[in-house]
């Protein structure tokens, strides 16, 4: 299961784990770019289900669940990749716009894991995508977008604590770096060019990239690796 899939780094998660041999369930709240991830799915000789998906009502958390155990049967992973972007200054920030941000990135990412986690069975897990502006900042007015990432960090630590022990599911996170994605083509101009300065590897991330760590986290090569938060981020957290 993926959420946020209807585009970028999302449909690029769906397709990396298609390749890997598994069935997706897709959840975005555009439902007609959904289907064209989900043909991409289907192309690679597996099977799709699409729903449109609000992750920040609850609601259509369990509806996602409910069509993933209908069509399939049981649900082996999450991928928590659903989420908004806002760059206000922090002094004119206001209350909705603070909590939009939290209320899809934190908030939303809770509900999925809890109507998930209902319906997983043990070896099951679960991929909180958070930033590497949830360690480091970006040099943007971010701050309710830094504050929800870094709290999917804490997030994924408990649900791994609470979960891991008792239910055998693991619970991990991504921390990506600067990715060519429809969020960063959506940047000042300038930004991105000044942002490698500080990125070790000397360029933007490859969509392909950041799959690769995630279909190693939700595969048995991970099975050791629960509670922890995978930086992919060419090296720029500690540059």
């Amino acid at each position: 299961m993926v959420t946020g899939a209807s585009s970028g780094l999302g449909a690029a998660f769906a397709t990396a784990l298609a390749e890997a041999g598994a069935d997706v369930v897709l959840g975005a709240r555009r439902a007609e770019r959904l289907e064209t991830v989900r043909v991409a799915v289907e192309a690679r000789g597996r099977r799709a289900v699409a729903v449109r998906t609000d992750i920040a009502r609850p609601e259509d958390c369990r509806a996602l669940v409910d069509a993933a155990v209908k069509e399939f049967g049981h649900l082996d992973v999450l991928v928590n990749n659903a989420g908004i972007s806002s760059e206000v200054p922090a002094a004119d920030e206001t209350p909705e716009q603070f909590r939009e941000v939290v209320d899809t990135n934190l908030n939303g990412s809770y509900w999925m894991a809890q109507a998930a986690g209902a319906v997983m069975g043990p070896g099951s897990a679960i991929v909180n995508v958070s930033s590497i502006l949830a360690l480091v900042t970006g040099g943007l007015p971010q701050a309710a977008y830094s504050a929800s990432k870094a709290g999917l960090l804490g997030l994924t630590r408990d649900l791994a604590q609470q979960w891991t022990p008792t239910r055998g599911i693991r619970v991990n996170a991504l921390a990506p770096g600067l990715f060519s994605s429809p969020m960063t083509d959506g940047y000042a101009e300038g930004y991105v060019e000044a942002t490698l300065a500080r990125v070790l590897s000397g360029r933007v991330g490859r969509p392909e990239e950041l799959a690769a760590a995630l279909v190693f986290l939700v595969s048995d090569a991970a099975s050791y690796i629960t509670g922890t938060t995978l930086t992919v981020d060419g090296g720029t957290h500690i540059a």
